[in-house]
């Protein structure tokens, strides 16, 4: 771990990780009863597909988040610095759990490169989520993390949705948050370029859930303003200034985004989620002392 001593006064805890945090309840995933047995023929050579599905479903879903910083698990050296992914647990079930492979500093076609779609679909089964978060370090000059936003960009995203779907999970794709920028009026100025429209053009294609995260958070951001806005992001008493890092109430607004998207693209049910309108104490939040070796 870097550093010895990262805390921060419980004064500025108070003050600086003030916002709404929400989690979300249980996923509802009965099947409709089958229809009564006959002694037909039709019924007697029924493939064994219908049994594949009704076992396919008796495992709790699992939702895998691939993604990069903004919602990456983080720990004790950066604190308060927090991932969406780490409030994600808060809105959804208990017995639904997030597994949070978002890693700092990727792209959609680094996070492939270093192997983390693999173990993500050699882990994922039937009936699991895949939500995928990329756009950021999508837009770095890097050649081997920098994707075109028409071109490389989907081509890479892609491989995502055909990895999940062909092993009978289910692929969302959420725009990346926006920063915190504001333009000499006062407006939130959009940084992702081209990146959001492409990941909205590919969700239309291939029929694929989408949740604007983009949009949602310009929306957020203009609403609050710059003052209000910086709640949600690391700006500390040691002086942090980071526009694009989240706090703990950060983390948690968009956390809420994303199981409220969710919720409306039927995904998850409506008993699958809750607290959307409740604060999460930052209490429950927790950075871990060192990440595990593997990573």
């Amino acid at each position: 771990m870097r550093g010895t001593d990262v805390g921060m006064p419980a004064s500025m805890t108070r003050r600086f990780l003030l916002a709404a945090l929400a989690a979300a309840g249980p996923l509802a995933l009965t099947a409709s009863a089958p229809p009564a047995a006959t002694s037909t023929p039709a019924d007697a050579a029924a493939p064994t597909a219908a049994r594949k599905a009704k076992s396919q479903v008796q495992h709790p879903p699992r939702i895998h988040i691939a993604g990069d910083s903004t919602a990456a698990q983080k720990y004790a050296d950066v604190f308060p610095e927090t991932g969406w992914g780490m409030a994600l647990p808060w809105y959804v079930a208990p017995r639904i759990e997030v597994v949070n492979h978002a890693m700092n500093g990727r792209s959609s076609r680094s996070f492939i490169a270093e192997g983390r779609l693999d173990v993500i679909l050699d882990a994922i089964r039937p009936g699991d989520v895949l939500l995928v978060q990329f756009g950021h370090n999508d837009q770095k000059s890097d050649p081997d993390v920098g994707t075109e936003p028409w071109t490389t960009y989907p081509s890479y995203l892609r491989r995502y949705l055909d990895g999940a779907r062909g092993r009978g999970a289910r692929p969302v794709l959420l725009t990346p948050a926006e920063r915190r920028r504001f333009d000499a009026a006062g407006d939130v100025v959009a940084t992702h370029g081209f990146y959001p429209d492409a990941m909205r053009a590919l969700a239309a294609a291939e029929g694929v859930p989408l949740i604007d995260i983009t949009a949602q958070t310009i929306a957020l951001w203009q609403e609050l303003g710059l003052d209000g806005s910086k709640l949600s992001f690391l700006h500390t008493y040691e002086g942090r200034e980071d526009n694009t890092h989240f706090n703990a109430p950060g983390a948690g607004v968009v956390a809420r985004m994303v199981a409220r998207g969710l919720l409306a693209a039927g995904v998850l049910a409506e008993d699958g989620v809750r607290r959307l309108y409740e604060t999460v104490p930052v209490e429950w939040f927790t950075w871990p002392e060192d990440p595990p070796a593997a990573t």
